[in-house]
């Protein structure tokens, strides 16, 4: 079962970046997968969310996508309502906007530290006092949001109605009657006014005030009826009495404040923020939060891409298929109108083969792909004049490795048990991306083991693309037309970062070398120079 964000914080300070993708098999990219296709940097351009809470919720979504097709459309509905209703747009927005200025206040009361009666907060997670202030000001971040959702109107989409009331239900929740007070403390612990029913243990009350009007009111009758008992002119209003009385009160003053101050601190504060801590309820809360401010962000982010965006059409298939029109990359096309769009599409194809020489765009493209993949599988727009797309049970894409010190099988042992992992846990509903297989051998080994590979990933009925420089393994798969080439343009020895039908021959080493200032004639020149 995911985590809600309150429990993948762990206790801690909320961190954004919280989520990790799951194992190789079990979620629909791993790490591999999540570092290759750049999902962090993917996640700072489409990262539109406000709260903390939505971008906790936006990365956990993009760590570990939907493989549901209802769940991902049905979060494409959501988005719709929003985007095409103005009352709803608008409500969301307030509800967003409050919810982002104060939430804070939240944290610092579940994850604060306390620095004692007399510490001053020099930063942002410090406490200062006996937490009072922090306390009503983190406890009022709760009671407002649900009080927002309690008076918007039910949206219509079922997805927006169940983030509402994942929100809403917060407040059947003790946590809630807590919150909203009053709190008794007994011999059974911190209770709430529903918990109190029937019984008649003694408690006292826990109000997030050093005032105490209850307990002022017994000092102030236990000094009168000493005064009954032993007159004294210590309470008369003369130079005399308020000296004698400044002497008597002034201690009990300076004693009452961190006596119930550290009580309250100890006793109730500190014991109730760490059951609302631990709170499921309270963590649902906040996941229904991030999950409204995660679908306000994918229409901010459709706005602000600078290009058209569409809302995919997705589809269940046994086999997995893709089709674009004018895709741009996510993170490369945003506010770049410039950028060079693709067509692209599988279907009965199962073996698309890249190449192309060095620099001309083969890796971006098959990463557009890639990541188009996965923000379709969020809910979330992509950049395409159209697109329609399968669900990927599993999304892969395996690039060349370095081996490491204990690594017994070197480069190309290392490659060879990525491939294998994707291999066996891939299925016909996956989309898997292979990068310059096999490097580190030669290349009669290179080739057959590329072969070999390949016709597994066939056999099994997955997309496939390969990018690759080697021609003559594109030529074997073409001779028995199960794959389809492609090459990446140029144009005058340029790039023109268009993708067309054809095999390249060409590597353009040469070119690469003089831009970096390594050609064999800056190597003979600086020769000469030395």
């Amino acid at each position: 079962m995911q985590q809600n964000i309150l429990q993948s914080w762990n206790d801690e300070w909320p961190a954004v970046r919280a989520s990790q993708p799951l194992p190789t098999g079990e979620g629909v990219i791993d790490q591999g997968a999540f570092n290759t296709i750049e999902v962090d940097e993917l996640f700072d351009y489409v990262n539109y969310a406000s709260t903390t809470a939505g971008k906790t919720v936006l990365y956990r979504s993009l760590s570990q996508p939907l493989n549901d097709l209802d769940a991902i459309a049905a979060k494409q509905v959501a988005v719709r309502e929003i985007q095409d209703n103005p009352d709803v747009r608008a409500n969301v927005e307030n509800i967003i906007a409050n919810a982002a200025s104060a939430e804070n206040r939240l944290y610092l009361l579940l994850f604060g530290e306390f620095l004692g009666g007399f510490g001053t907060a020099r930063e942002d997670h410090q406490i200062e006092g006996y937490g009072y202030k922090q306390y009503v000001r983190g406890v009022r971040v709760v009671l407002n949001l649900v009080g927002a959702i309690y008076n918007s109107g039910k949206p219509q989409s079922p997805y927006l109605q169940s983030v509402f009331e994942k929100i809403g239900n917060f407040s059947h929740s003790n946590e809630y009657s807590l919150m909203v007070g009053p709190v008794y403390n007994s011999e059974k612990g911190l209770q709430s006014k529903e918990e109190r029913k029937n019984s008649f243990s003694p408690a006292t009350i826990f109000r997030p005030t050093l005032f105490k009007p209850m307990l002022i009111g017994l000092l102030i009758a236990a000094i009168w009826g000493l005064m009954q008992i032993f007159p004294t002119d210590m309470f008369q209003v003369t130079r005399d009495g308020l000296s004698v009385a400044s002497v008597f009160f002034l201690p009990l003053a300076l004693a009452y404040i961190p006596v119930i101050g550290g009580y309250d601190r100890d006793n109730c504060i500190i014991p109730l923020r760490n059951i609302y801590r631990n709170s499921q309820a309270l963590g649902d809360m906040l996941d229904g939060l991030g999950q409204l401010d995660e679908l306000l962000a994918f229409i901010k982010y459709a706005e602000d891409y600078g290009s058209e965006m569409v809302l995919p059409e997705m589809n269940a298939s046994e086999r997995h298929n893709i089709k674009l029109v004018a895709a741009k990359n996510p993170v490369l096309g945003q506010k770049n109108p410039d950028y060079v769009g693709n067509d692209f599409s599988m279907d009965e194809e199962r073996l698309v083969c890249v190449t192309g020489p060095n620099s001309g765009g083969k890796t971006a493209f098959c990463k557009t792909v890639t990541q188009i993949q996965l923000l379709a599988q969020i809910g979330c727009f992509v950049p395409a004049q159209a697109a329609s797309l399968s669900v990927a049970d599993r999304i892969f894409y395996q690039c060349p490795e370095i081996s490491h010190l204990d690594d017994g099988e070197g480069r190309f042992g290392t490659e060879l048990k990525r491939t294998r992992d994707i291999f066996l846990a891939s299925t016909a509903k996956s989309l898997v991306v292979l990068d310059e297989m096999a490097e580190g051998t030669t290349f009669e080994e290179k080739m057959q083991s590329s072969i070999d590979v390949l016709d597994g990933f066939y056999r099994k009925g997955n997309s496939t693309i390969l990018i690759t420089h080697n021609h003559q393994l594109v030529d074997e798969f073409v001779k028995r037309k199960i794959a389809v080439p492609k090459q990446v343009e140029f144009a005058d020895d340029l790039p023109t970062f268009k993708l067309i039908a054809g095999i390249s021959r060409v590597s353009h080493a040469d070119r690469v070398a003089k831009k970096i200032g390594f050609s064999k004639q800056d190597i003979d020149n600086y020769l000469a120079k030395s």
